[in-house]
């Protein structure tokens, strides 16, 4: 049911937005992400307001054995610093919504006293391990209703192996990050529809913790163990209200998984759309309501709020996989490839850091083919590049068929919003134009829209394809699809 409270939503092709709301107000954007904590005061427009943004950097600790973990009161710890310095120039001042948009796969475990009794596990930890003697009874009926699989990545296989590390301890209560960080700014640890959505435990139509899940994960039927599911906004504890007096008032509201608040923040709220995020990782996600058919085999399907779900695809490799090639080849952070795209020779398939559910092939799947006396570095970086984008396009096929419409791509992300030469590529691989989103900061201000019941406007820039560019990429995009089947396979 729609909240009375909540403004009307604008419409995605109503054009720009009046240059300032009458009340003038303003959001305070919380960006929880795996790499960084950020915060960002925008305007009534959703829009972040310059130099009025505040950092602070996020180190997961990662081993050969699958570890990829946070420590929960550092990472408080660094959202705390950033609003002690939005606060010390005074740019709190007036904020009246705080909206978060959060790393949507999570989990630690906090003990009565709601103290953390292990790290956060994050999306990148593939330690855990599903039992083959405990899956869904119907893992068909499974998918349609959790929008989801028994996979590492989901609650179903991390916290069985979670709960055995920890061995006979007190009783145990499972949280995202994100529950923890408001259970310690704001004093309660209740989750959003949109962070348990992306759990795996979620019956997405009833929106409440499914009974099947929470046996293959353990869990009491009763989910005492875990938060309640509530959007009612909070106010912040007593005790930060003298720390930061101007967010005593402010109504902090429910949190967004991060795919979704990118999607919102790319103006992709509606079904003919789909956002294609390359960050860290990458993913392609489109924002619909609920009456669409169960989502395809390799889909995956969340909630952005309590009326509207998000189907999509994702990938380990993204922004990562620059990073590698350029530490790699010695090369500086910020080089792009000079040659064209379609040109170095080599077909990469990018699963160096494995694959997102429901795929489980393991970190060191990656494959560069082609490979010869007279390749240069150059011709590497190119093609660890082309392969995101060739990947992207297989998962695009895929939802366009689901939702049988071509659909309009907007192509964003910090990673691809840095690389022009990214997006030519993107551009030639899709072989269609492509709008560019022209804010990095899609996530924090899709959470900001969301508080203020906006929907934003696309981006206006377009970008085509290249025609020579789209001819190479056009046989590429053919090898790459014989050796990935095959791949795949193995």
């Amino acid at each position: 049911m729609t909240d009375p409270r909540r403004p009307s939503r604008r419409p995605a092709d109503a054009g720009p937005a009046p240059a300032e709301s009458p009340t003038g107000r303003r959001v305070l954007a919380l960006d929880l992400g795996s790499s960084s904590v950020r915060a960002v005061v925008c305007d009534a427009r959703a829009e972040p307001i310059p130099g009025l943004l505040a950092r602070a950097g996020v180190q997961p600790q990662q081993d050969d054995d699958g570890r990829g973990e946070l420590d929960p009161d550092a990472y408080v710890a660094g959202l705390v610093s950033c609003l002690d310095q939005l606060a010390e120039g005074g740019a709190l001042d007036g904020v009246e919504l705080v909206a978060t948009s959060s790393q949507w796969h999570s989990l630690l475990a906090v003990g009565p006293d709601g103290v953390p009794r292990s790290a956060v596990l994050t999306w990148l930890d593939t330690r855990a391990q599903p039992d083959p003697g405990r899956q869904p009874a119907d893992p068909d009926a499974f998918h349609a209703r959790t929008g989801t699989w028994v996979h590492p990545l989901y609650w179903t296989a991390k916290v069985p192996w979670l709960r055995g590390q920890l061995g006979a301890q007190t009783p145990l209560r499972f949280l995202g990050l994100p529950d923890y960080v408001r259970a310690v700014l704001l004093g309660t640890d209740a989750t959003s529809a949109s962070v348990a959505s992306g759990t795996g435990l979620l019956d997405l139509d009833r929106q409440c913790w499914d009974p099947e899940a929470l046996d293959l994960a353990g869990l009491a039927p009763t989910a005492v163990e875990l938060p309640l599911i509530d959007d009612t906004p909070r106010r912040l504890a007593p005790r930060w209200r003298d720390r930061w007096p101007a967010l005593a008032d402010a109504q902090w509201t429910a949190v967004l998984g991060d795919g979704a608040a990118s999607n919102l923040g790319s103006g992709c709220a509606q079904a003919d759309a789909v956002a294609v995020t390359v960050g860290t990782s990458a993913a392609l996600r489109v924002v619909h309501g609920p009456n669409v058919p169960p989502p395809p085999p390799t889909v995956w399907r969340y909630r952005v709020d309590a009326e509207r779900l998000v189907s999509g695809i994702a990938f380990s490799g993204g922004g990562v996989l620059h990073a590698w090639a350029v530490r790699l080849l010695t090369l500086g952070p910020d080089t792009e490839p000079t040659i064209p795209p379609g040109a170095s020779g080599l077909v990469s398939i990018p699963l160096h850091a494995g694959s997102r559910p429901p795929g489980s092939m393991p970190p060191g799947s990656g494959l560069v083919a082609g490979l010869s006396l007279e390749t240069s570095a150059e011709d590497l970086l190119a093609a660890t590049m082309e392969g995101v984008a060739l990947e992207a396009a297989r998962a695009l096929d895929v939802l366009e068929k689901s939702f049988g419409a071509e659909l309009d791509v907007v192509l964003g992300g910090g990673a691809v919003h840095a690389s022009p030469w990214w997006q030519r590529a993107f551009a030639a691989t899709f072989d269609r134009r492509v709008r560019i989103a022209d804010d990095p900061e899609v996530g924090a201000r899709g959470a900001a829209a969301q508080a203020l019941g906006l929907d934003l406007p696309r981006p206006g820039p377009l970008l085509g394809p290249d025609p020579d560019d789209a001819a190479r990429m056009a046989t590429v995009r053919a090898r790459y699809s014989r050796l990935r089947d095959v791949w795949g396979g193995i």
